[in-house]
């Protein structure tokens, strides 16, 4: 399907509009760094941790969430357009701000992980209540070995329900299959609340540490004068940035053109959910492709930022696209952690079928997901501004 995009390289917006050079990126890197040294005197006045848990405040949260949000653009800045500014700097600081950015995000990454799952856990079971830690749960005996998520969930069920007939829940009307999950759940969800929660704490630890060290008071110190001086390259001054930010549409363009829409245009894949069943504890290698889209597509959006500040043009398809991005990946690594945690040694079979079936329900989210985006994608919004 034809699709339509912003003229970037458009040398004017309309017949007043002024030439674009290389100090709108410079204003644009001034505010992101002025944003970032703001959020980190909020941070400091909470005293809050670094995601606001442990007694943090919203203060302290929103803080967090400003931190990684200026950092994330200025590394985008600095990686799209690279050749507009002082290479030995930009090269510098920019994986510094990635390795910020990534730190800070990953306690909240496990909190809304662990919510994400214990809320599929709740919907596939038909329990009256969310799955919760209960004491001594998530271990079973007998199992001898550990059960791998690659079990086939009827091959699994058999096992449950061999097992654990005489300790079903009741429930209005259960199916077979629902019945035999709701006895699973409760461990499973146990299960993930212990190993998310110590990843989480682990996490948190991690940032606050990160916050304390050599490190990162050198990535601030080298933000702080990022707010006052921007080193750009001696052209940049008479220089079009637009040329870079459509370089970066393109990527994105080409990237999305790879990825195996035609497949993604059904709502069902069941090939893709086969291979989602796979034992491999690595990465799912179909998902790769699409965390890699969900990337470009950050930048692009980014570059649109820097160019036209907040007159940035509002496009509805980059944001539904982003969202549906977002929930694959949410999605996967949800369905990665479901899987991790069918590895644990010992587990009942009751509680490997409820992770089981869990990881097949995710994958089916990253597939739903996949689907949202290949429609979104291919929409041609009608107006201007968008595409």
């Amino acid at each position: 399907m034809a699709q339509r995009h912003h003229d970037l390289t458009d040398s004017a917006a309309g017949p007043a509009a002024p030439p674009v050079t290389g100090e709108a990126l410079a204003g644009h890197l001034r505010g992101q760094a002025t944003e970032f040294l703001r959020a980190l005197r909020l941070h400091r006045e909470t005293g809050g941790g670094p995601n606001g848990s442990g007694g943090g405040t919203a203060d302290a949260v929103d803080a967090a969430r400003a931190l990684r949000r200026s950092a994330r653009r200025i590394s985008a800045g600095l990686h799209t357009f690279r050749p507009l500014l002082d290479p030995g700097w930009s090269e510098e600081i920019r994986p510094e701000l990635a390795w910020l950015s990534g730190t800070l995000a990953l306690e909240q990454a496990c909190e809304s992980r662990l919510d994400r799952l214990l809320l599929a856990l709740h919907r596939l079971s038909g329990a009256t209540t969310v799955p919760t830690q209960t004491p001594g749960a998530g271990t079973g005996t007998g199992a001898g070995t550990a059960v791998s998520v690659s079990v086939s969930v009827s091959a699994t069920a058999a096992a449950a329900a061999a097992t654990t007939t005489t300790t079903q829940r009741t429930a209005p009307r259960p199916s077979p299959d629902r019945g035999n999950l709701t006895v699973g759940a409760a461990k499973a969800g146990a299960l993930l609340d212990r190993q998310l929660t110590l990843a989480r704490t682990r996490a948190h630890s991690t940032a606050l540490q990160a916050l304390g060290s050599s490190r990162f008071h050198a990535v601030a110190d080298k933000v702080a004068v990022l707010a006052s001086e921007v080193p750009l390259a001696p052209h940049a001054a008479t220089t079009d940035p637009r040329p870079l930010a459509a370089a970066a549409e393109e990527r994105l363009t080409d990237a999305v053109a790879a990825l195996p829409l035609v497949t993604a245009g059904h709502p069902y894949n069941a090939e893709a959910l086969i291979h989602g069943l796979s034992p491999d504890p690595a990465p799912h290698p179909q998902d790769a492709p699409w965390h890699q889209v969900r990337l470009l597509l950050r930048l692009h959006r980014y570059a649109l930022e820097a160019l036209h500040g907040d007159d940035a043009p509002l496009d509805v398809r980059l944001l539904s696209a982003g969202q549906a991005l977002d929930r694959h990946r949410d999605a996967s690594e949800a369905a990665a952690a479901a899987a991790q945690a069918a590895r644990t040694p010992r587990i009942a079979p009751a509680t490997a079928y409820a992770l089981g079936v869990l990881h097949a329900d995710q994958r089916h989210e990253v597939e739903a997901a996949r689907y949202a985006f290949q429609r979104s994608w291919q929409k041609q919004t009608i107006g201007t501004g968008t595409s």
